[in-house]
């Protein structure tokens, strides 16, 4: 008998338009790139700048970016997971939104929030679902508007966070690890 692990088969991406470098910030907060860029290693990030547009929007564009390039139906997908520590709202979930955006009627969906390792254990309990022989397709996005709380004025801060969204897909490995 065969012990079933998980697999990541899909992956998509979006980041926003807007790029907000190091020279930029210098600009706004008491910085500078070299500053920036040998304690970080960051010489930009994106930032989403669109009015009314989220976390949620981001999970969206992601999710969207995979199913187009792995032809992935959408109804398949047994499961979503939003992983993020600025959902859009306490409720509904972020999670909720987007499967029904994205066409996964049948999935059951649920954020994740663990701050900044909000994807790791959205990893560990993706695998679980597959792992539990229950769920063939489980969707986890890992989506975060950090814009919408950063404090332009602290560059302890704002030099490290931006927005965007990363989705992988799950399925079932019979292969071993």
């Amino acid at each position: 008998m065969s012990n079933i692990t998980a697999a990541i088969t899909a992956l998509g991406a979006y980041v926003p338009e807007f790029v907000l470098t190091n020279q930029l910030l210098e600009t706004m907060v008491d910085t500078n790139d070299e500053w920036i860029t040998t304690r970080t290693g960051i010489k930009e990030r994106r930032i989403l700048k669109e009015e009314g547009k989220g976390t949620s929007f981001m999970a969206i564009k992601a999710s969207e970016d995979l199913i187009k390039k792995y032809n992935i139906d959408p109804k398949e997908i047994d499961l979503v997971i939003v992983a993020t520590a600025t959902p859009d709202m306490k409720a509904a979930s972020t999670a909720a939104y987007t499967a029904t955006e994205i066409g996964a009627v049948n999935a059951f969906s649920f954020d994740l929030e663990a701050a900044c390792s909000s994807f790791l254990y959205g990893m560990s309990v993706a695998s679980a679902y597959i792992q539990s022989k229950k769920y063939k397709k489980v969707l986890l996005i890992g989506s975060d508007k950090n814009s919408s709380f950063i404090n332009y004025k602290d560059r302890a801060t704002c030099i490290i966070f931006g927005d965007g969204a990363g989705a992988v897909l799950f399925e079932p490995n019979d292969e071993g690890l």
